[in-house]
């Protein structure tokens, strides 16, 4: 049904606009502005997902047919340690798999590129989510609350066989 492949330059936009629409609703839930987390994706601009590209960061797009319906990034700084972000599916396509499929694809590129360790960070109120991940294999690293951040951050890791 789904098909995972590599993001390129002309798919920034809509990766940028899925990421918008896919994070507004956790913005709605967890009473995220601009003001208070700036950098939520609910405000992720084309040019920072641009810069981002440009910088090496592997970003992957997840298609039902022809349609961009999801996306997950995955970057890192030493080779070993990376670190998964911008994971979004758009809302009319969640509880399909697409969401595992973008991880399974982010993970396998990072074992294939040598990766010893995934690191996420999510929303720790945000029960669902978590026990997603700890489906997935995560476990809870710990937590930390950032000043203006009406949510504490929970940081969870991987290791990559």
């Amino acid at each position: 049904m789904y098909n995972v492949r590599e993001i390129t330059p002309e798919e920034i936009p809509q990766s940028a606009e899925i990421i918008r629409q896919s994070f507004k609703t956790v913005a709605d839930e967890f009473g995220i502005t601009e003001e208070n987390t700036p950098t939520h994706g609910t405000f992720m601009k084309d040019e920072k997902l641009q810069s981002d590209f440009n910088a090496g960061i592997k970003m992957f797009g997840l298609f039902e047919w022809e349609k961009q319906v999801g996306f997950v990034a995955a970057e890192t700084r030493d080779g070993e340690n990376y670190y998964v972000e911008k994971l979004a599916v758009l809302p009319d396509y969640r509880h399909r798999r697409g969401g595992k499929d973008l991880m399974k694809a982010a993970e396998e590129y990072i074992r294939n590129a040598g990766g010893k360790l995934v690191s996420i960070g999510i929303i720790y109120e945000n029960k669902m989510l978590l026990e997603w991940y700890k489906m997935l294999g995560y476990e809870e690293t710990g937590t930390k609350n950032f000043p203006n951040f009406p949510f504490t951050v929970c940081f969870m890791k991987k290791e990559i066989q």
